[in-house]
């Protein structure tokens, strides 16, 4: 019998779970066929995106190897960039990094590219963190701008070279705003200059932090972030950056060295050459198996997915903790439509919970069942956040 080949597009966290779990739920083999796994990403190797505050803030390596992972082993590994998926052929079209066209036929697709951090208008100013290189470039910006700051002579603009506003205050904008101003002070400090003129402004276009959980979490996030030497600004949302001025949307002017933007997440546009089913927004539409609409033989998980219990109706969000499930999940699912049995259908976790990095040796994890709340900030929260960190990354 012929071999069967699947391939994974995407190389992040849920193009990871999936590749791991197929290969450990099908062991290689379906039906007596021998399953050829393929890998195909743009990046060499796979970015922890969920830490590239880390990138604007320091020189910790986000990047790993795909040979770091043992369940890599046998997988073959395909740099490019995927343009178009033909359901009726079976197989998807690629750039690859040399710029040539190429082909690869597949029996079993999973799409998993994931999201992509949302960006204001090119007019807007700033910076978007998005990826590997605009981290770069923030971490060498507010350096430098420290660095000049040492030897101006004029306060104001000494002041305005020591301010960063961080725009949008997701999980993202939190997270960042919290390690940036610890790195800031700690710059500072070497240059001869005083930690507590650094200014981290958050900007958040709500009347509180945390929308998505109780009142006193978002207050408590506050008191944190406060404490830390981050200023959080309610009802303010940035219009624009330029010239060093971000202006807010009640006229206010707001000098700064820096305006690094965090406004959210949107499906990988990427998808939309794909030719598959989506969402007005973006998604692929999938089954409650996560089988892609009118596309036999393709699954999809993770971000780039509109997924949604059958029973509840409720649609996974656009966070880490649901690809866990999805994963183990998954795999049993194609596993049952290779043997023609029944498969499973997704459920919603079981629970509400979200863990934030608050810099080192801090965080907040807040979770949720049966209507109970639970807490947990300092050190306990911070180890567990980096577990969930290296867990979708599958570091451990």
């Amino acid at each position: 019998m012929n071999d069967l080949t699947c391939i994974i597009i995407g190389g992040g966290h849920a193009g990871l779970a999936a590749l791991k779990s197929l290969k450990e739920k099908t062991q290689g083999m379906a039906n007596g066929q021998r399953i050829r796994f393929v890998l195909l990403d743009k990046q060499p190797g796979h970015v922890r995106k969920i830490l590239l505050f880390r990138r604007a803030v320091g020189e910790e390596e986000i990047m790993i190897p795909w040979t770091n992972y043992e369940f890599f082993e046998g997988v073959e590994f395909v740099q490019g960039t995927v343009t178009s998926v033909d359901s009726g052929e079976k197989q998807i079209r690629y750039e690859d990094v040399h710029g040539n066209d190429a082909r690869i036929r597949y029996d079993l697709l999973v799409v998993a590219v994931g999201s992509v951090v949302r960006q204001p208008n090119p007019d807007q100013g700033g910076i978007s963190l998005t990826d590997l290189q605009t981290a770069a470039v923030i971490r060498e910006r507010w350096r430098a701008n420290l660095k000049q700051a040492a030897g101006e002579t004029n306060p104001k603009e000494r002041k305005r070279l020591m301010t960063v506003a961080v725009a949008g205050a997701g999980i993202s904008g939190v997270e960042t705003s919290a390690e940036l101003v610890l790195e800031m002070q700690k710059e500072a400090s070497s240059l001869g200059l005083n930690p507590s003129d650094i200014s981290v402004y958050l900007l958040s276009a709500q009347e509180r932090l945390f929308m998505d959980g109780p009142k006193k979490v978002g207050r408590k996030l506050d008191q944190i972030l406060r404490e830390s030497g981050v200023t959080v600004l309610y009802n303010r949302k940035a219009m624009r950056e330029e010239a060093g001025v971000v202006t807010l949307n009640n006229g206010d002017r707001l000098p700064v060295g820096l305006c690094i933007w965090t406004i959210g997440l949107i499906p990988n546009p990427a998808l939309r050459t794909m030719g598959l089913s989506l969402t007005p927004e973006g998604q692929v539409l999938v089954d409650g198996s996560y089988r892609v609409q009118g596309a036999p033989g393709v699954y999809s998980i993770g971000d780039c997915a509109r997924i949604v219990d059958p029973k509840t109706g409720i649609a996974a969000m656009m966070r880490c903790a649901e690809i866990a499930l999805q994963e183990d999940r998954l795999g049993k699912i194609v596993i049952a439509d290779l043997e023609g049995r029944p498969a499973p259908v997704h459920k919603s976790a079981p629970l509400d919970l979200f863990c934030i990095g608050l810099g080192e040796n801090h965080g907040l994890v807040w979770g949720r069942k049966w209507g109970l709340n639970m807490v947990v900030t300092g050190k306990p929260a911070w180890k567990f956040r980096k577990l969930a960190w290296d867990g979708g990354s599958k570091l451990r």
